[in-house]
């Protein structure tokens, strides 16, 4: 069927739900070659992808996948990027779950190893000794008792490593760039999302919206950041209480400060772990650290931790300053990693 589905996109048409469905099972299986899988996915992309057509591949996928339900109290979320906006920064999204999870939030992180990047959010729970391995019964656990686990989409999302040949073979962006930030295993339905394009700012929420999300923060930054930064203003989409509001955040208006792309940058897997320790431990400089609370502020947002940015920033700078983050690193890394990596990181 995914010859003839080639042939529809090629032509410039959609395919509809049901079409979708079945070339989404073909692509996650390993019935057909990889050069079909490419040429169906270079020319979905060459087409541009409908919300309807990215709706039918997420469920799909989801159907695939493993899935884990932690019964914790309050708001678990996700806090992650769409990636590939190839600016090396650290890695902004798992320092500031960790904030979060510090603040009173849960945040079940779903990540993967670097693809454009120097170090993905694998790379650094592996660091420390986490099992990315772990069954999903101890991940859950792990989610309940720290607040905080990682969930690595290989070990979730089997079926994608028949994609990804395929994904090779083109050699750019494609639908699978926003499908894994999306289809968290734990299935949560508070997320806070950045995205590589103001493209998809309303329709990842008008698309998640229509798979039960609650709140949904989606934000693309001035300078192509697939996060909250602060080098300039983002722009932000907010799905609250069924109503999406979009508006425009300028950080120097909550007392953060100006920074250059520059001042967050790393150029090594250990500059990575040093960036994500001296944030947590409160060493870092200005620029990361403050990045890193505003982040943080988002996600606390989504989890109904606080009702607006001034109030979420002061929380998340408070869990660096009081060293509630690096608290719970330490302890997190005592139970789920091994503590002697957390010393040698903090000689780097």
């Amino acid at each position: 069927m995914i010859t003839k589905y080639t042939k529809t996109l090629q032509n410039g048409q959609d395919l509809t739900l049901e079409e979708m469905s079945v070339g989404m099972d073909e692509l996650l299986s390993d019935k057909i070659s990889d050069s079909e899988k490419a040429e169906f996915l270079k020319n979905l992309s060459k087409k541009g992808e409908t919300d309807d057509e990215i709706y039918a591949m997420l469920n799909e996928l989801d159907r695939h996948g493993i899935h884990i339900s932690p019964a914790c109290k309050g708001t678990i979320i996700d806090v992650c990027g769409t990636g590939g906006d190839k600016l090396q920064t650290f890695n902004i999204s798992t320092t500031a779950a960790f904030v979060i999870a510090a603040s009173g939030g849960v945040v079940a992180k779903h990540g993967n190893r670097s693809v454009s990047g120097i170090s993905g959010s694998a790379d650094i729970f592996e660091y420390f000794g986490y099992d990315l391995n772990a069954p999903p019964e101890k991940i859950t656990k792990i989610i309940e008792k720290f607040g905080i686990g990682f969930m690595f989409a290989q070990k979730f999302h089997p079926s994608m490593k028949n994609v990804a040949n395929a994904r090779k073979i083109v050699g750019a962006r494609t639908v699978f760039n926003l499908l894994g930030p999306l289809c968290n295993p734990a299935q949560v339905k508070n997320q806070l999302i950045g995205v590589f394009s103001e493209e998809y700012l309303e329709r990842i929420i008008r698309i998640l919206k229509k798979r039960g999300a609650q709140n949904v923060m989606t934000v693309h930054s001035n300078d192509g950041l697939d996060e909250l930064s602060t080098t300039g203003k983002n722009k932000i989409c907010f799905l609250k209480n069924n109503k999406t509001e979009t508006m425009i955040i300028d950080p120097e208006k909550f007392g953060l400060h100006k920074s250059t792309i520059k001042d967050i940058q790393i150029s090594s897997k250990n500059q990575a772990i040093q960036a994500f320790l001296s944030v947590l431990n409160g060493t870092a400089n200005r620029s990361m650290t403050e990045i890193t609370i505003l982040n943080a502020a988002g996600g606390l947002m989504v989890s109904n931790i606080a009702e607006n940015f001034g109030d979420a920033i002061e929380i998340s700078r408070q869990a660096i300053k009081n060293e509630k983050a690096y608290s719970l690193l330490t302890d997190f890394v005592k139970s789920c990693g091994q503590i002697e990596k957390l010393k040698e990181a903090e000689t780097l």
